[in-house]
């Protein structure tokens, strides 16, 4: 005996079907906060020319636009922030092996205001650049040195416009 499903039933069952497999799908993503600017086209450079992998971490896939994460726990790019302010925080300059110079202000663990820093982490902003990118890169990657990671980021940093350097 051949038994047949009515239309109507069938397609319920799909859709449920369908946002099951979305919701699996996107159940890995970093949730990322966008940045204000994230639709500046320069962002869609500085993604293009990201690494697939970053610190021996795999890409995973994000939230929001113009932002990529490497690993877990993750290491986070935004693009598309404001530029910063002059400031007496550290800033470091990090030249790539393309010889491209970026300036970055570091801030470490307990320095970044209003975040949750019960795991230690580096946040990098570059510094004179627009559009602001914002690379968060936690303890577990630095190793001795956190500023590695900031060395295979410099050639998809490039684009973005230089107006100043750190003092």
């Amino acid at each position: 005996m051949h038994l047949t499903r009515p239309r109507s039933a069938v397609l319920p069952a799909l859709a449920l079907t369908a946002a099951g497999l979305l919701t699996a799908c996107g159940s890995d993503a970093v949730t990322v906060e966008p940045a204000p600017s994230a639709s500046d086209p320069i962002c869609g450079i500085v993604l293009q020319n990201a690494p697939q992998v970053l610190a021996d971490a795999d890409r995973r896939a994000t939230t929001s636009q113009s932002s990529l994460a490497w690993g877990d726990p993750a290491i986070t790019l935004r693009c598309g922030l404001e530029p910063l302010e002059p400031t007496t925080d550290r800033c470091i300059t990090v030249t790539g092996q393309g010889s491209e110079s970026v300036d970055w202000v570091v801030k470490e663990n307990d320095d970044v205001a209003g975040e949750d820093t019960e795991r230690g982490r580096f946040v990098f902003t570059t510094y004179g650049r627009v559009p602001t990118v914002e690379v968060i890169v936690p303890v577990e990657y630095a190793g001795t040195d956190a500023t590695a990671v900031l060395l295979d980021l410099a050639g998809a940093i490039a684009p973005t416009t230089a107006f100043a350097q750190c003092a």
